[in-house]
């Protein structure tokens, strides 16, 4: 594999493993401070769905570590267990953040719709993708094979690229949505606004790293193409 790939991959792991860990301790900072409505994340949840006029989606807890998520397909808010029970500013963060995305899905927000549709061709195309594209490359550096087998998959990387870059606006979305109902419901204070603001705009800087790292990967497969062509 090209020296530039093996760079950029070990260069953008680094940079999202120091997100995570600063993501991480932003969260467990903002665990120590209760929140003056004194909700739990199950409770914040629960009303802000309410408040949207949705009552058909339950409030779960699943095991894990910032696991939490939005399940469209079972109308589940999954929290983890210190977001679930947490009774804090990084629980009613990530509570109204996943129920966001709830609400996102009752109003058939677009971009949350054409992600949902891209889930599972990108399931296929991201295990396939890096398969392909190491067997092209490998093929060109014996002296043999033709682009095509690159070049698809470089369409199957792109395929993932684009996903990473639809999440965004989603997850900045949902995050947006959170706050200003955290805000308007008095669920967090001024003071502790801005604590959950930052909360999440790390928790979304590790979708950016993800995206960025993509794109910049699939330009170089690109590159390394037109050249193996020419």
């Amino acid at each position: 594999m090209p020296i530039s790939i093996i760079f950029i991959s070990f260069l953008f792991m680094g940079i999202g493993m120091l997100v995570q860990f600063r993501l991480k301790s932003k969260f467990a900072q903002y665990a120590k401070t209760p929140t003056s409505s004194g909700l739990s994340g199950k409770e914040v949840a629960e009303k802000m769905l309410h408040d949207n006029g949705i009552f058909d989606v339950s409030v779960v807890s699943v095991q894990g570590f910032l696991s939490d998520h939005y399940d469209p397909s079972k109308k589940t808010v999954n929290l983890s267990p210190d977001v679930y029970e947490g009774r804090n500013i990084s629980a009613a963060a990530v509570a109204a953040h996943e129920c966001g995305h709830a609400v996102q899905h009752a109003t058939a927000y677009s971009m949350l719709s054409l992600r949902s549709a891209l889930v599972p061709v990108v399931q296929i195309s991201t295990n396939l993708s890096q398969w392909v594209i190491l067997i092209g490359l490998g093929l060109f550096s014996f002296g043999g094979g033709n682009p095509t087998i690159l070049l698809i998959g470089i369409i199957l990387f792109a395929v993932s690229t684009l996903f990473s870059v639809i999440t965004l606006p989603v997850e900045f979305d949902a995050s947006s949505r959170a706050l200003k109902w955290l805000n308007s419901s008095h669920i967090t204070l001024p003071q502790e606004h801005e604590k959950a603001k930052d909360a999440l705009r790390w928790a979304a800087l590790t979708y950016v790293v993800a995206a960025l790292a993509s794109i910049t990967m699939l330009i170089q497969y690109i590159l390394i193409y037109q050249g193996r062509r020419n």
